[in-house]
């Protein structure tokens, strides 16, 4: 619950949360920055993914490959990912390591060297990492999606960057971005697992109090509005299959219908986890597009979710199509169990039952000391963490009518994205 969290400021700006698990002698040391590919121009697109990539190639305290090495000595692990609202960086370690991450992690917020062979290194790694996407049907389609559901905000663009942006980025400019958003100012350190919070709380001080403070990013966007009209698109590449995916806008998680959206997945499409690291699945046979598409032959596979943001983003769903199937057919059919949503409540029954399910899926994601340290800080890249810990019951308070007018809200057909991917040579890759 939110009041066992302490919750501290340093006095460079560095947030704090602590949360003491003592059900295991493990640690999960996470370090957020509020940096994403939000906050970057045309000509600079990922480059918040390499500074990342970047981080992992050596502080002169630490040359390159000696903290995989630590960590591994201790059994634990690391990693880090960039998303569009937020870079955050992890270790879960055993109890008795955790001043290696506090070190490592102090260290490289502001002695990372981004030497030039390195960038140059890692500019090869990441256009591979790209072309691969590229020849992946539900990237190629994803991403032609999501940039046509944006005319001006960056959501509109993939993490990971373009090919063209990516060529051109310089060392220098790399540089810039991580000292401009790399600072406790605009940090946040979450810590779960067995420890006591305030001498842990005086470890921090001591790694990070002696960082100099910067200035908090600024929000860098407005929220844009709906597209003003349905757009259709078709995609090619190779591949087998036929995909469809409708796209449209979504709350931002700070949105009280944020909630009632993910209700109205768990009983559309079936229950998905925000969660990262997943943490369990649920069947989707009871879902309404279960029902319509795959016991009716016209799909093999359906999925439906949304990411909790900062500002709208896209609800999404994503048909995997039979080779016989029509996809005109298809969306015809997904159109009829929208509108249903939209004209006639969803008996109490039903509503319990999709309800019952995303706050499985919700706690499958949340059981672990990772997983309670990742929400620790996630929740504060859009809200709070009082969002997290009062999901539950808001989910719980959801009723028949929030979801029919959620529907009616979110999923009007004139505002949306239809994307079809065909593969290339009839299914010949």
């Amino acid at each position: 619950m939110a009041e066992d969290i302490l919750r501290a400021q340093l006095p460079n700006g560095l947030t704090v949360q602590l949360k003491e698990i003592h059900t295991a002698p493990l640690i999960s040391h996470w370090v957020w920055y509020r940096v994403g590919s939000r906050y970057e121009q045309n000509g600079k697109r990922g480059i918040s993914h390499w500074v990342e990539h970047m981080q992992f190639k050596g502080t002169p305290r630490f040359p390159p490959g000696t903290p995989d090495k630590a960590i591994a000595r201790t059994g634990g692990s690391w990693n880090a990912f960039t998303h569009m609202d937020w870079t955050t960086y992890f270790e879960t370690l055993p109890a008795d390591h955790l001043a290696l991450a506090l070190e490592l992690e102090s260290d490289r917020m502001i002695n990372s060297l981004f030497d030039p062979q390195e960038v140059e290194a890692e500019r090869t790694v990441i256009l591979s990492e790209l072309a691969g996407n590229l020849n992946e049907p539900l990237f190629l389609l994803s991403n032609a999606v999501q940039k046509a559901s944006f005319e001006q905000h960056p959501y509109r663009n993939e993490v990971i960057g373009t090919p063209e942006d990516l060529q051109n980025i310089q060392r220098d400019e790399l540089y810039e971005h991580y000292r401009r958003y790399y600072h406790p100012a605009n940090a946040l350190i979450a810590i779960a697992g067995d420890f006591d919070a305030q001498e842990t709380l005086r470890q921090i001080e001591d790694w990070y109090g002696a960082i100099p403070a910067g200035k908090p990013a600024e929000n860098p966007t407005t929220p844009e509005p709906p597209v003003p009209e349905e757009r259709h698109l078709a995609v090619s590449g190779p591949g087998e299959t036929v995909y469809l995916q409708i796209a449209y806008r979504s709350p931002a998680a700070v949105d009280a219908d944020f909630f009632s959206m993910t209700v109205l997945d768990s009983l559309l499409a079936g229950p998905t986890s925000l969660n990262m690291f997943g943490g369990g699945g649920i069947s989707n046979k009871t879902s309404r597009l279960y029902r319509a598409l795959i016991e009716k032959e016209l799909a093999v596979g359906v999925s439906g979710g949304m990411q909790a943001t900062c500002d709208p983003f896209l609800y999404d769903l994503t048909i995997t199509l039979r080779p016989d199937s029509n996809p005109d057919e298809v969306l015809a059919a997904i159109d009829d169990e929208i509108k249903r949503l939209q004209d006639t409540p969803v008996s109490p029954q039903e509503i319990q039952r999709a309800i019952k399910q995303a706050r499985a899926m919700f706690a499958y994601g949340s059981e672990n000391i990772t997983n309670q340290a990742f929400w620790l800080g996630f929740a504060e890249m859009f809200a709070e963490y009082t969002w997290f810990s009062g999901y539950l019951t808001r989910l719980a308070e959801v009723t028949p009518a929030d979801v029919q007018r959620a529907a009616q809200r979110w999923l009007p057909p004139n505002q949306r994205v239809v994307g079809i991917f065909y593969p290339l040579n009839g299914g010949q890759v």
